[in-house]
């Protein structure tokens, strides 16, 4: 029985889109019964009915039925967790357990900093890169050589899209692009089951709104999602529409704020699963308004365009979100930042039913086509036996 760790930056109850890939790996992996499994990450504060985390704690708990070695942390510096127990819980995982396989979920620079003196140990090890460090342009250069080192030693590099490789600095280069595998991620159709009860809210949606053209959009609050390119769209707007913004975030007040005087805008806060599926299914367009390539992939972008409905995204260089949503397939795509072509996509789609029904029809078979689980669980295996 192979042995495999994955090294991520947390798990569940923690939410996000590397959370989310590192379960749905070991759930894919579990499916198939024949690899014993730990993952080590750090923790973080979050709750889930019974299931309490705490980020100062380090504990080893079960997620899933695989053991999760949860690192307690004690600050966080560019946006990067800070754990005093990571280096000393890596250290007993890796002499104790042995992995046949690592899985590392790329960017971690503390992570990686310690891993770094395990890299010459036998096992195969997979890069699993979500996104290039983007934002911190400092911590990019600091850790160019660290990652550089994990691309030297990797033997396969996973990426979510073919676009994310080409516009990424470090996986374009010939040297590592030979060893990129696209492995595209997933939404969860169990978490987006529509039940009677969500008919109903849904219903309840669009009668309250009888006569508009619901837009949609959900997500964190912060500047690379992009809701305040949305918000001043909205300007551009007339009354035939209503735009709901899910999520909360850093930026929630500052949007509120911004679209004051805007009564076509509703903000909806945190968006319980029910309640995002009724919005789903009550939208006629799908709003994912993020502007940098620190939107790697958009598992919320695929799960709009799963409910047949078209999305109107900006395009971003280097970024998987022009992946997901197929200019002019799927959706519109509109030159980035440009909130007055934004709002001109979403009047075309207003404005001829039979584009907004042939788009959504398209977004929907490209999501079962590429984006389900059972597809991600076959290239995961496949992966893993081609080690």
């Amino acid at each position: 029985m192979k042995k495999i760790l994955q090294i991520s930056n947390y798990l569940y109850p923690n939410t996000g889109g590397i959370e989310q890939v590192a379960r749905d790996i070991a759930n894919a992996l579990s499916a198939e019964g024949n690899y014993e499994q730990k993952i080590i990450c750090f923790n973080e504060t979050a709750r889930d009915g019974d299931y309490v985390c705490n980020r100062k704690e380090t504990v080893h708990d079960v997620v899933d039925g695989v053991e999760v070695i949860r690192c307690g942390c004690i600050t966080k510096k560019a946006s990067q967790s800070i754990s005093l127990t990571f280096g000393r819980e890596l250290k007993k995982v890796m002499d104790e357990f042995k992995p046949d396989i690592v899985i590392f979920h790329y960017p971690n620079p503390f992570e990686a900093q310690f891993l770094q003196y395990f890299l010459n140990r036998d096992f195969k090890f997979v890069l699993y890169w979500h996104l290039d460090i983007v934002k911190q342009k400092i911590l990019r250069h600091l850790f160019y050589g660290q990652t550089i080192r994990l691309l030297e030693r990797a033997d396969i590099i996973v990426a979510t899209s073919p676009i994310y490789i080409d516009g990424s600095p470090f996986l374009s280069r010939i040297r590592y692009r030979a060893k990129c595998q696209v492995i595209p991620n997933c939404i969860s159709e169990s978490r987006l089951v529509i039940t009677d009860a969500i008919r109903q809210k849904a219903a309840e949606i669009k009668s309250e709104n009888e006569g508009k053209i619901i837009c949609f959009g959900v997500g964190r609050h912060v500047p690379y999602k992009g809701f305040t390119y949305l918000v001043d769209a909205s300007k551009y707007l007339d009354d035939r529409f209503r735009i709901f913004i899910g999520g909360k975030g850093d930026l929630t007040e500052k949007l509120r704020k911004q679209a004051v005087c805007d009564h076509k805008i509703v903000f909806l806060g945190h968006v319980s699963d029910e309640d995002l599926i009724a919005y789903f299914l009550a939208m006629d367009i799908f709003c994912f308004p993020s502007i940098t390539k620190n939107e790697a992939f958009g598992i919320a972008l695929a799960e709009g365009m799963f409910f047949g409905k078209p999305a109107v995204t900006f395009q971003i260089p280097g970024s998987g979100v022009n992946y997901v949503n197929l200019k002019d397939v799927t959706g519109i795509e509109v030159p980035n930042g440009d909130s007055r072509a934004y709002a001109k996509a979403i009047k075309q789609l207003a404005e001829d039913s039979n584009l907004r029904h042939k788009m959504g029809v398209e977004a929907k078979k490209r999501v079962e086509k590429l984006f389900l689980p059972g597809l991600f669980k076959e290239s995961i295996l496949s992966m893993i036996q081609d080690l």
